[in-house]
């Protein structure tokens, strides 16, 4: 398994990570029994990185972790987590972002609870507070790592401009954001100032939510799932226009003797020594799949074929709704 580091003074962890959302039925149903399977395997492969949040099936991500760990003594050594808080509701019970102290260490606590630890790796700013400066809500992060609770600080769809200004107050290990083939925005500034500023790229959704593997989510299977329903790249006329176009990126990838989901992780590895793809499955034979991208460095020939498939500006469609948007750092 290739390594890389998480922020400049981090730990080494697997260059594939693991994002633990699928661990609930943001994507169908699952369970435990399968999270644990997974688990399992990413330990025989050597993937280091879990990445969950408090929000994730409102806790239970991080308790299907926090119960393997009870059932496997030692795995906790293995793994390299991180969590995220800052997604509430207010007493109407809108979405809001609180990146409060108080607020943070709070949530913060109940995620050691059920995960089982005294202290996570890393513990993301799951969106910006708008009402709060950067400046200020990285020293709230920041006296969580004084207080031993998390080992590094980091953000969620931020802009570049709002992560220069939150290193000036504290070391950010790493900043999470959309990117693959089908979400391509990143390459306008956030890759390129993680990069310079020693940041690693942690890049979740790495296959498009399904578009970029060689079964993607049917579109009787998107009606039944609340996040991807509303989104506009899984409604018509734009959902049959992204199948057919990734039908050729899935023909590619037979002719290079890889699985899809493969190809799309090995090109996202190529696109900078920092970045850190996180794809997230509830089976253990897609898992498989994913794992097949860190076997192989594509060369530039490689990408230039993966490009000419799907060039920059492929996809039909915003890669999120009008309310999905609210939070994430718009930059460019």
């Amino acid at each position: 398994m290739q390594k890389r580091k998480l922020g400049r003074n981090g730990p080494e962890v697997s260059a594939l990570g693991f994002g633990a959302m699928s661990f609930t039925d943001f994507y169908g149903p699952t369970t435990e029994k399968d999270g644990h399977a997974v688990l399992d395997l990413a330990i025989e492969a050597g993937v280091t990185h879990l990445d969950t949040a408090n929000v994730y099936g409102m806790g239970r991500s991080e308790q299907v972790i926090g119960n393997y760990f009870k059932k496997n003594p030692g795995a906790r050594d293995h793994f390299v987590i991180a969590t995220k808080a800052t997604i509430t509701r207010d007493a109407e019970g809108k979405r809001r972002f609180d990146n409060s102290q108080a607020h943070l260490e709070a949530e913060l606590d109940k995620s050691l609870q059920r995960l089982g630890v005294d202290c996570v790796d890393l513990f993301y700013a799951h969106r910006r507070d708008p009402s709060m400066s950067i400046e200020e809500a990285t020293g709230n992060l920041s006296r969580l790592v004084e207080a031993g609770k998390t080992r590094a600080i980091g953000f969620s769809e931020i802009a570049p401009s709002s992560l220069r200004r939150a290193v000036a107050v504290h070391p950010v290990a790493a900043v999470q954001s959309e990117y693959s083939l089908s979400t391509r925005f990143p390459d306008l500034g956030l890759v390129q100032t993680t990069a310079e500023l020693g940041v690693a790229m942690v890049a979740f959704s790495p296959v498009g939510r399904s578009f970029l593997t060689d079964t993607p989510l049917s579109l009787d299977a998107v009606q039944s799932l609340d996040f991807l329903r509303p989104n506009p790249r899984f409604n018509e006329p734009n959902y049959s226009a992204n199948i057919a176009l990734t039908d050729r990126f899935r023909a590619l990838a037979a002719e290079m003797g890889m699985p899809a989901a493969g190809l799309a992780i090995a090109w996202l590895l190529r696109r900078g020594d920092h970045v850190i793809p996180i794809p997230g499955t509830r089976s253990v034979e897609h898992f498989k799949e994913l794992l097949t991208g860190t076997e192989r460095v594509l060369s530039d020939e490689d990408m230039a074929r993966i490009e000419a498939v799907l060039p920059v500006g492929w996809a039909h469609g915003d890669r999120y709704s009008d309310e999905q948007w609210v939070g994430p750092e718009r930059y460019c």
